[in-house]
């Protein structure tokens, strides 16, 4: 007793940085993907308490182990509630690990580093890992089987069984479209349609104005049609 009671007690003492000091990202255009995948899942599962999505957030799958770690680009966790974390430690978080993860490559990733990389959420209980290398155009699935993470052949046109995801891949562009047919937008793009939207309310309401000026001049009070 006192030998379990002493080991827990050292793994309370036991730091957890919420930072590992490595950039989220290389360069721009991994940094905007990254955005893009985070802000798109975390939109799409808006009316879903029970699911946490996070980006560059560390995670730490064994209590009193503050060595192994990792900081997924994005991750989804399901049967976990939405709220702020400095890191994810997996005890915390009734041993559920994240299901999806995704990683987001930049020419400065190596093969050696993408291989532990996968290893370590072959170990610990990924569902289903998604790689994407923005400067290639190149996609890579893996879906568990037993105790492994399988690469799929040809994920191109796949749909995520957690996520309810396609993933779309030509040769020029890639696309990830949500359940309802909706392409994740960049920021920018967002605020594109938006202003559009907008746009297209003003000229509306100017329409209507012109229409009842009309009316009034016809000595027709258009608040009488309602």
């Amino acid at each position: 007793m006192s030998t379990r009671l002493g080991s827990k007690a050292a793994a309370s003492q036991v730091e957890y940085p919420d930072s590992d000091g490595k950039r989220m990202a290389e360069n721009t255009l991994q940094f905007q993907w990254i955005v893009t995948i985070k802000e798109g899942l975390d939109a799409l599962f808006r009316d879903r308490a029970d699911v946490f999505v996070a980006g560059d957030l560390l995670w730490y799958p064994i209590e009193g182990d503050n060595k192994t770690r990792t900081a997924p680009d994005a991750l989804v966790a399901f049967g976990r509630p939405k709220g702020y974390r400095g890191s994810y430690r997996q005890w915390d978080e009734g041993g559920i690990a994240p299901q999806v993860v995704f990683e987001v490559l930049s020419p400065g990733n190596r093969a050696g580093e993408m291989r532990r990389k996968l290893q370590f959420y072959e170990r610990f209980g990924v569902e289903e890992y998604y790689v994407y290398d923005p400067d290639r155009n190149t996609f890579a699935a893996y879906r568990r089987e037993g105790e492994r993470l399988v690469p799929i052949p040809d994920p191109a046109g796949m749909v995520s069984p957690r996520l309810g995801v396609r993933f779309e891949l030509t040769d020029d562009a890639f696309a990830l479209i949500g359940p309802d047919g909706r392409r994740f937008l960049t920021y920018l793009e967002l605020a594109e349609q938006r202003d559009a939207l907008a746009r297209g309310e003003e000229q509306q309401r100017l329409r209507a104005d012109r229409l009842a000026e009309k009316l009034r001049a016809l000595g027709i009070d258009p608040d009488a049609l309602d």
